[in-house]
């Protein structure tokens, strides 16, 4: 993958309010210590990023819904 978009990502998860939180919280586990699940030479966000565009990190906690328009 030469790069990667929003467009990817929001492929595995639809709500970019939720993709935005997981690649946060993914990029704080690489803080932590944990491996990369893709191979690339880039900075801690566009690694996570990559990582959801591949479907490598899915969330575990369902997506929140959108609150009805009043």
């Amino acid at each position: 993958m030469a790069r990667v978009t929003i467009e990817d990502c929001l492929r595995q998860v639809p709500n970019r309010f939720a993709l935005i939180h997981l690649a946060a919280k993914r990029v704080r586990q690489f803080y932590k210590g944990a491996p990369a699940l893709v191979k690339a030479d880039n900075k801690e966000i566009v690694i996570a990023l990559r990582e959801i565009a591949a479907g490598k990190i899915v969330p575990t906690e369902p997506l929140p819904a959108l609150p009805e328009k009043t």
